[in-house]
């Protein structure tokens, strides 16, 4: 690796030899040192990789679930034998099930923003805003027996039960028509 003419005695050549010397070696340290940051760097690669399935995987698992429930619930809610709707402070409906659209005979879309005091019978109306005002004032459960009315004047008994959202914002009421009970 020495050169035979190299004179050892000639400070500027022997400092030109040490730093051709230095730069090789840190050439082949920086080589070596890249390797290594790269295999590190790829194995942290992969770690997160792996990471990142496993968390897929879970959030797919979670995303099942949830669909799950929500159909569960929805068919719950949608065809309960039971009318259930959800009315604001002055009345109005912001949803309902297919049984309490049929119960109102009309189409569950139509509905929605309609006044559900719309629908309960004149000789009722004291009944139910009593019972109305009683549910937002106590935040408990309160129910009766109301008249509800249609236009074509057909009328039918119910019983409802209601109660205040933890928000007291809206009314969840289940409605059951008792007429037929009642005829009996």
């Amino acid at each position: 690796m020495m050169d035979e003419d190299f004179d050892f005695t000639n400070a500027e050549m022997l400092r030109k030899k040490a730093e051709q010397m230095l730069e090789k070696k840190m050439k082949k340290e920086a080589k070596d040192l890249k390797d290594f940051n790269a295999n590190k760097l790829l194995h942290e690669l992969q770690v997160h990789q792996i990471e990142l399935e496993l968390q897929n995987e879970e959030l797919r698992q979670a995303y099942e679930t949830k669909e799950k429930t929500l159909k569960k619930y929805t068919v719950l809610f949608d065809l309960a034998p039971v009318g259930y709707f959800t009315l604001d402070k002055e009345g109005t409906i912001c949803d309902l099930n297919f049984t309490g659209a049929e119960l109102l005979k009309d189409k569950r879309f139509k509905l929605i923003d309609s006044n559900f005091k719309l629908f309960v019978s004149e000789a009722s109306k004291k009944v139910f805003n009593d019972f109305f005002a009683k549910v937002y004032a106590s935040n408990a459960k309160e129910s009766c027996e109301i008249t509800l009315e249609h236009p074509n004047k057909s009328s039918y008994k119910v019983f409802m039960e209601g109660v205040v959202t933890e928000d007291e914002q809206n009314c969840l009421l289940s409605v059951v028509d008792i007429s037929k009970l009642s005829n009996e």
